[in-house]
């Protein structure tokens, strides 16, 4: 029987999309393209909010912060992505392995607790619209965003040490498109299993916790909206489509990735599905929260009438 390699690892290489060499420039042009749209188009979104008086309110409070965690969140692996594309690889250190891991669990949790929020403010405004000025108070909005990154902060750090204090032994190739988790506990060896479970009890902290939150809210919104005359279901229900259509995609595609078991996973399936929830999501939550909002359409039609006549 042939001895396990015991080589600690001190580099890993990421090795994703090198066997198909002829897909490297397309690939680069497609996820430049979305990086962009992506980076311009929520950049502009925050400025829309700050810019115009009325989305000064605490749910384009949150999208702004939204659109900014996007651009953190695709600005940790994309470009990483971009690099690995034109060498045909690439290589981190352990040190970078561990600070991309960080930075992205870091914004990703951000993101799952923002999205949380927003399905709460939804809750306030349909269910208890007398209230809602007086819950929803700017120094409220700024203590549950502030809470959010806190929450994104403490959970990062937990999981990254609790990761990246595992044995990495035998082969250092990442056969992924950055330093996920999933990739990361195959390169282990020895014993892992406390550090394997403090990783799962922080992520249902998360994923999961966010989830239910959203779930109950909507649950409370569907209730009242069932309350109301057909002919205004429509028109209500509306307000919560588009934080709808984002907490599906986004969620959609984590609890593929980590709350499903490890036996028969597709190494290609998770490549697609990495790809998603990294360059994809983050656009997409742009378009979805722009081309399905009257108020966003009509803010950015006031501000290039402004721009014309000046």
């Amino acid at each position: 029987m042939a001895e396990m390699n015991l080589t600690l690892v001190t580099e890993f290489l990421l090795i994703a999309f090198t066997e198909y060499p002829e897909w490297a420039l397309p690939l680069f042009l497609l996820f430049l393209f979305m990086y962009l749209i992506t980076l311009l188009g929520n950049l502009g979104m925050i400025i829309l909010v700050r810019m115009d008086h009325q989305l000064h309110t605490p749910m384009y409070f949150l999208l702004s912060h939204l659109a900014f965690m996007d651009i953190c969140y695709s600005s940790v692996t994309v470009p990483q992505m971009l690099a690995a594309l034109l060498e045909h690889g690439a290589a981190l250190s352990y040190t970078r392995c561990a600070a991309q891991f960080f930075l992205f669990t870091f914004f990703g949790s951000i993101d799952c607790y923002l999205l949380a929020l927003m399905a709460y403010d939804r809750y306030l405004a349909v269910c208890q619209p007398l209230l809602y000025v007086t819950i929803m108070t700017q120094q409220a909005c700024l203590s549950l965003v502030a809470g959010a990154y806190v929450a994104g902060l403490v959970s990062a750090l937990v999981r990254t040490v609790s990761a990246f204090t595992l044995s990495f032994c035998g082969t250092n190739e990442i056969d992924f498109i950055f330093c996920d988790l999933p990739p990361l506990l195959k390169l282990t060896c020895g014993e892992s299993y406390t550090q394997e479970v403090v990783i799962i009890v922080f992520a249902i902290f998360v994923i999961p916790a966010s989830m239910v939150v959203i779930l109950v809210s909507y649950l409370f919104i569907i209730v009242a909206i069932m309350r109301i005359p057909a002919g205004s279901r429509a028109k209500t229900f509306s307000t919560c489509t588009s934080h709808l259509t984002a907490v599906s995609l986004f969620f959609g595609t984590l609890i593929f990735m980590y709350l499903r078991g490890n036996s028969g996973q597709s190494l290609e399936k998770n490549r697609v599905v990495s790809v998603l929830y990294t360059a994809v999501i983050p656009m997409l939550n742009l378009l979805i929260y722009s081309l399905r909002n009257k108020e966003v359409k009509e803010a950015l039609r006031k501000i290039l009438n402004r721009a014309k006549l000046s």
